[in-house]
């Protein structure tokens, strides 16, 4: 094997290596978001999302920029969380990254243990990602349920 062709695969290993690393930081910032939302650490939640933050949860409508979407997680978002005694997790995570930038999708399961509403809700988020100061961070969040569309808790 030539330099050139070991530099070659040196270099496709410490790529793949990187790409590797950014897929488990995203799910861990994933992981810390929802723990933080269900703890109602909305500050930390918040701390989650770029500057240019667009956000579509549910049926709530579309928020753009860190000022709205931290108004609409703090007046609105918290008090469905403490109103609630739901149980929410996410899985199958589909994570493609591109240099600083990434796209990936989710499932998630909500428990809603409300008395009037109880039973399971399957849900998918849908987001984008970009690396900011060394740090990743959601610059899209969406998040549907029920989904798909047609099913019904």
């Amino acid at each position: 094997m030539t330099n050139e062709e070991m530099e070659n695969k040196i270099n496709a290993l410490e790529k793949k290596v990187r790409e590797l690393d950014d897929v488990e930081n995203i799910k861990k910032l994933h992981r810390d978001y929802l723990f933080y939302i269900s703890n109602v650490e909305m500050d930390k939640a918040l701390a989650c999302f770029s500057d240019d933050i667009i956000t579509e949860v549910a049926n709530y409508g579309t928020q753009k920029g860190i000022a709205e979407v931290t108004r609409f997680f703090k007046e609105r978002i918290a008090d469905n969380v403490q109103s609630s005694n739901d149980a929410h997790f996410t899985g199958q995570a589909v994570i493609n990254v591109d240099g600083d930038k990434a796209e990936g999708h989710w499932m998630f399961y909500r428990l809603l243990a409300h008395p009037k509403d109880q039973g399971w809700v399957q849900g998918r988020y849908d987001c984008e990602y970009v690396k900011v100061n060394g740090a990743w961070k959601f610059s899209i969040l969406k998040m549907q349920r029920p989904w798909p569309a047609f099913f019904k808790a």
